[in-house]
């Protein structure tokens, strides 16, 4: 693989989908258990915004390293790696991906092991962290101008 162009499109896109699952969760009754909980409807639409907003931050992750780098991944957690190895992001950044990646695997493989308790939590702690993720690949986005095809 070698490297090329990033798609602002793909990118633009990508981010768009993680704003629109943020808002998603912010939009649900968090500020109590008991009215998170009254509804089932709640649980399965935070669990979903939130495996949904992940899966974007590793896909602009993995087009980022692919189109721009040439380096494939496999893993999720190695997306994180490769990142900063290649400059996208900075140590902490790397670390907290990885962090996020563990969630990601959590949400997905050991979805029943998720309690109600944690994922309200999760949901009014720790979404910071995505939007953390979300700031710092626009941020990529914008200072790397000359890695970036702007073509449809």
């Amino acid at each position: 693989m070698s490297p090329g162009k990033v798609s602002r499109r793909i990118l633009l896109d990508r981010l768009s989908w993680v704003d629109r699952m943020i808002s998603g969760i912010r939009s649900l009754p968090l500020q109590s258990m008991s009215a998170f909980a009254s509804d089932s409807r709640n649980v399965w639409t935070a669990e979903s915004c939130l495996r949904r907003a992940l899966e974007a931050l590793f896909d602009i992750g993995r087009h980022v390293l692919a189109k721009g780098f040439g380096k494939g991944v496999s893993e999720y957690r190695e997306i994180a790696d490769k990142l900063a190895e290649s400059g996208v992001l900075s140590g902490p950044q790397s670390q907290l991906l990885k962090i996020l990646a563990g969630y990601r695997n959590r949400l997905v493989h050991f979805y029943h092991e998720v309690s109600l308790d944690e994922l309200s939590q999760t949901c009014t702690t720790q979404l910071g962290d995505v939007v953390a993720m979300r700031d710092a690949f626009r941020a990529w986005l914008d200072s790397h101008p000359q890695l970036i095809d702007d073509s449809l």
